[in-house]
Parts: C-alpha cells; sequence; structure tokens
C-alpha cells in the first residue's frame, strides 16, 4: 500500500495514462486495450478493419460513421485506398424457361453512382425486354421464380429508370437489334453494390415482353434469363 502511495506522488501522470507497454489499459474506459506494446502504434490501429471501420464498441478513435480514426501506419494507409477504389461486380446470364437468351453484367460502384453495362444475345430480334434485378441469387429453378419478385426493399411503386417512383431493382430495358443482339448502359444513384439497397448477391431477370411500367411489375411477361450478381477481381494496375 505505501508502495503504491509513493509512485502516486513520483509518477501521477504514469498512473493517470494507464499505458505501461502490452497489456496497458486507460483509454477504453478501463477495459484492456488491444494495442499491445507501444510499438505497435506505429502498425495501424488493430480495431480498424479493412474497409477502414472501427470494430471495437465504445472506441474513442470511432467517428460517428463508424471509421477508425487513427490514421496512422499501414492498415490506415490500405484501409484508405480500398475505400477510394470502385467496387465491381458482375453477373453472368443464362437462359431461362427454353430460351437461348446469354449475356454479362458489370457493375461497377464509383461513390454513390453505380454503372451497369452489359451484352445480350439470343433475345426477340427488334424487341425490348425487361430487365430487373430480383431478391435472391437463386437461378437454380430452371424458369427464372426461383429468384424471387423484384427486389424492392423501400416498398416504392414499380417503375422504370427515368421515373421518380420505381424498384431499386428497376433496371428498364434490354433494346435488341434486328439479330437479337443487345447492349445496355445505365448508371443509378438509387442502388448500391454495398449498403443501402445493395444489390450485390441478388439475382437479375431477362423477360420475354417489354417493361411498360405498369403495375405491379410492368406486365413483363416470362422470366428468359438469369444470373447472379457476384464480387469481381479488382482489375491489374
Amino acid at each position: 500500500m505505501r508502495f503504491a502511495m509513493l509512485l502516486s506522488v513520483l509518477f501521477p501522470a504514469a498512473l493517470a495514462l494507464g499505458c505501461s507497454g502490452a497489456g496497458h489499459q486507460g483509454h477504453h474506459d478501463g477495459a484492456p486495450c488491444a494495442h499491445g506494446d507501444k510499438s505497435d502504434h506505429a502498425k495501424g490501429c488493430p480495431h480498424m478493419a479493412a474497409d477502414g471501420k472501427c470494430t471495437r464498441e465504445n472506441c474513442p478513435h470511432k467517428g460517428e460513421d463508424g471509421t477508425c480514426k487513427m490514421h496512422h501506419g499501414a492498415k490506415a494507409g490500405a484501409a484508405s485506398a480500398a475505400a477510394a477504389a470502385p467496387a465491381i461486380a458482375i453477373a453472368t446470364i443464362g437462359s431461362a424457361s427454353g430460351s437461348q437468351v446469354r449475356g454479362s453484367l458489370k457493375f461497377v460502384q464509383d461513390g454513390d453512382k453505380l454503372t451497369i453495362t452489359g451484352q445480350f444475345e439470343g433475345l426477340t430480334p427488334g424487341q425490348k425486354h425487361a430487365m430487373h434485378v430480383h431478391e435472391f441469387g437463386d437461378c437454380s429453378g430452371g424458369d427464372g421464380k426461383s429468384a424471387g419478385g423484384h427486389y424492392n426493399p423501400e416498398g416504392h411503386a414499380h417503375g422504370l429508370p427515368d421515373q421518380a417512383q420505381r424498384h431499386a431493382g428497376d433496371l428498364g430495358n434490354v433494346d435488341a437489334d434486328a439479330a437479337g443482339k443487345a447492349a445496355y448502359a445505365l448508371t443509378i444513384d438509387h442502388a448500391s453494390l454495398f449498403g443501402t439497397n445493395a444489390l450485390i448477391g441478388r439475382g437479375v431477370i431477362v423477360h420475354a415482353k417489354t417493361d411498360d411500367g405498369g403495375q405491379p411489375t410492368g406486365n413483363a411477361g416470362d422470366r428468359i434469363g438469369c444470373g447472379v450478381i457476384g464480387v469481381a477481381a479488382a482489375p491489374k494496375p
């Protein structure tokens, strides 16, 4: 007891800080600090995940958006670079309901903008075909019905991409040429790959008929193409 009192007189700052090497305490509401030895601070915060979010509750380094504010060391630099890079996903569309439809879609998330581009063949020549993101990434049913209904997490009325009211999964139409081939391009801001209204892991359905904007799903007919939106490899520098 006398020794402890002597330490409190001689080294008050050290006891108040509570940092004395591995397992030090003091700046996490008295809980053991996972930073380990002080030298570990140079390596970045061990609470910070790859996306820059702080994984420790009640951590004083965590900002309002959940991001770790210990911006030092290799981990912080890597997380910042990862957050700045666009996210990319791919959906390979295969035939459903006995059709010859094939194609692919590329999704590029850059900030709050999601750009979707694609190529198709095997469509009905000269016709527009509805295309939507559906609830489930499941094309096992053969007729596309295993993908569920339109992805509509906010409960909006159905609509075309240029309408204010639309489902998060409403992608409009694919316009086939005389050979049944089509190119597709659309940029949206009401859905994303990750986070709010996330499309990753869900299904893309191409329909037999044109989406006319009618309720509840555009009178689009049978499901003739199905694919799953999956994470794509980052492009090589």
